[in-house]
């Protein structure tokens, strides 16, 4: 019975030390995304402090801005606002961290509601 314990204590904790130690968001990004047929590179850099995402995205035509997300296990979201032809954008990420660091989800542009796919790949 105590080596069941301790087989089943030692398993729980290295899937804790996974969420942990796993896969971070943290660092400078490179990605691509196609949203409604049109596709479009950007560069987004990411810090983490607890489950909150900040950093900055810049796109080829746009000026830098803000990022704001979240961190939920492998889930994560994060978004920043921008401007098309004057109008107010909201453009935002959802995406899926996969052990091996891969990040890859969907992209939705509001108020357009116009949604398409990103990968992102870490810069080295």
């Amino acid at each position: 019975m105590k080596i069941l314990l301790a087989s089943a204590l030692l398993a729980f904790s290295a899937v804790t030390s996974f969420a942990v130690d796993g896969p971070s968001i943290v660092g400078k990004w490179k990605i691509h995304s196609n949203i409604a047929g049109n596709e479009s590179d950007s560069e987004c850099t990411l810090t983490q402090t607890g489950n909150d995402i900040a950093g900055t995205c810049k796109g080829a035509e746009a000026p830098e801005a803000k990022v704001t997300g979240k961190v939920d296990g492998a889930r994560v979201t994060w978004q920043f606002d921008s401007d098309y032809n004057g109008t107010p954008l909201t453009i935002k990420y959802t995406a899926t961290l996969d052990a091996t660091g891969k990040v890859a989800g969907t992209v939705n542009v509001d108020p357009f509601g116009v949604e398409g796919d990103f990968t992102a790949i870490a810069e080295k």
